[in-house]
């Protein structure tokens, strides 16, 4: 891989501007059903994550995603939205939202939206009243179409959750797109109208303060349903899912998906400093686009690869230098370790490879983004056969797709329920490898308060938060790259093994998932198992 010293003036720290917060700030996602009941239902809610806030903020990141929390039948769990602009009486009040955001502001806290602009419930106002009649006012709000002469579904699209993407509707004859599931009519982004009240919706947030929105499977927004049938993915398994086993030519990633990007970042960027993040799955060639040629839709495109990535060494460093390398002039890059649908980290790279996860997210060039409990080493729970709520797993069940067992609520203390709830919670219990939050907070070895320590240096060095990246050494078992902002530099090295593992590195240490390391090195360092390393390479450090 090329030095950074020679990338484009783009791609290195601004050294004419400060950097906007969100290039800088450690994002951490709430999903909010598992953070913190305040009521005693066995569900978070808003207050509860306000009683948490103090927790965060020691936690040391500068921002809160929290996912929907809006008014919804919970077919998907606040995925399926019935009011844009309201809170679900599960998790609140409107003044339950007001309060939590100006206790966040109140600790320099950024707090950040899940918006979700594809489909809204079938209970939604709109959709009542677009499938009442075919002239009904709100008809074209939706995606509907007639039958084919046999019957069936206009096109042979799978649903992300199995299935045909079409569902038939007897009052009016016709099949209305629903990727997801039938109680997730697809919005039509073509009709201005339905445009407009999203957009309003989204000024509706950003007018009570809110500092931004994460924008739920965009890739979705501009389907080409009268495009034809998609075709078979010659490389699909099983244990993919069937939404899979076809290549999505006419549903996702379509041109017009970027028209909607850039009405909302106009939206966004009529307010001061603001951030619009897209989930924006897919390909290097997917994702990139979404930067938009004038850096004009995403700040910050999602890139997913590293959740599929193998676990080792070198298939991560090829990985991070292809992106980079994709990269266009101006774009801020993220990469993701985990979030509310995929299996925990620490358990697809292992509990012990926990602490060298969150080192190489915390220290990749760009923004991090912090699943709730991967700070602590939350790993994937067993989820009882009784105690499934997943709607893709009891669709599509044994396939290891449900997503149940990383959204348990958080561990909070040793006492009943984990000090998240007075009663049983929704999902079950489960404590990670190291124990509670309360007992991690009182051991200065935990994972929860190495962390801590990993997110007070990136925050104290602007290699690591503003600096470029130079791959300097990768094996099948060790990455070490540097990350340097003028004279301040720093190498992390990374054992992704379980074996010792000696590389050339000269430094002071100044952080060890194993414990305190004192002693500098010159040419020669040897990683323990499953060890992460950072050296202080600066000219006097």
């Amino acid at each position: 891989m090329k030095d950074m010293t020679d990338m484009p003036a783009s791609h290195r720290p601004d050294r004419q501007n400060a950097p906007a917060w969100w290039q800088t700030e450690v994002i951490y996602q709430i999903y909010p059903r598992s953070f913190q009941d305040s009521n005693g239902d066995g569900i978070g809610d808003l207050a509860g994550i306000e009683s948490r806030l103090d927790e965060i903020v020691a936690l040391g990141v500068g921002a809160i995603w929290i996912s929907p929390f809006f008014p919804s039948p919970m077919a998907d769990f606040g995925y399926d939205v019935s009011d844009y602009c309201g809170v679900d009486p599960m998790f609140g009040t409107l003044a339950d939202f007001d309060s939590l955001l100006a206790a966040a502001h109140a600790r320099g806290l950024k707090v950040i939206l899940d918006f979700v602009p594809c489909h809204s419930s079938d209970q939604h106002p709109w959709f009542v009243e677009s499938r009442a009649s075919r002239s009904s006012s709100k008809r074209d709000w939706y995606i509907w179409r007639d039958a084919r002469p046999d019957g069936s579904p206009p096109t042979n699209w799978i649903g992300e959750f199995g299935g045909s993407a079409w569902t038939w509707d007897d009052t009016t004859g016709q099949y209305y797109l629903s990727v997801f599931l039938s109680e997730q009519p697809a919005l039509n982004w073509a009709n201005p109208d339905l445009r407009t009240a999203m957009l309003d919706a989204m000024r509706f947030w950003l007018d009570r303060g809110v500092d931004g929105f994460r924008v739920d499977a965009i890739i979705f927004a501009a389907p080409d349903v009268d495009g034809g049938d998609h075709p078979p993915n010659p490389d699909w398994t099983p244990a993919m899912g069937p939404a899979r086993s076809q290549l999505q030519t006419r549903l996702a990633h379509q041109p017009g998906v970027f028209d909607v990007v850039r009405d909302m970042r106009r939206v966004t960027d009529s307010y001061p400093d603001r951030v619009l993040i897209g989930e924006t799955s897919g390909t290097l060639n997917d994702v990139m686009p979404y930067y938009g040629a004038d850096m004009d839709l995403f700040h910050l495109p999602f890139y997913f690869a590293m959740l599929s990535t193998p676990w080792q060494a070198d298939a991560l460093s090829a990985l991070v230098a292809r992106y980079e390398a994709a990269l266009p002039d101006g774009a801020w890059p993220t990469l993701v370790l985990g979030n509310h649908d995929i299996s925990r980290i620490a358990s697809r790279a292992g509990v012990a490879q926990a602490r060298v996860a969150l080192t190489l997210l915390l220290t990749l060039r760009g923004t991090p983004v912090l699943y709730q409990g991967d700070e602590m080493g939350m790993d994937n729970a067993t989820i009882p056969h009784n105690r499934v709520q997943d709607p893709w797993e009891r669709r599509v069940p044994g396939l290891g797709l449900g997503r149940d067992p990383a959204r348990t609520p958080m561990p909070w203390t040793d006492i009943d329920h984990g000090g998240f709830s007075t009663t049983e919670p929704w999902l079950p219990l489960h404590l990670p490898p190291e124990g509670s939050f309360a007992r991690q907070a009182t051991d200065p070895g935990s994972m929860l308060n190495y962390a801590r320590r990993l997110i007070a240096l990136r925050r104290a060095h602007s290699a690591l938060s503003q600096g470029t990246y130079r791959q300097i050494h990768v094996g099948p078992d060790v990455m070490v790259f540097e990350r340097r902002a003028g004279t301040n530099r720093l190498v992390v090295c990374l054992n992704m093994s379980a074996t010792a593992q000696g590389v050339s590195a000269s430094g002071v240490p100044v952080l060890s998932s194993c414990g305190n390391r004192v002693e500098a090195f010159v040419r020669k360092l040897v990683l323990a198992p499953n060890e992460a390393v950072i050296l202080d390479v600066s000219p006097g450090g």
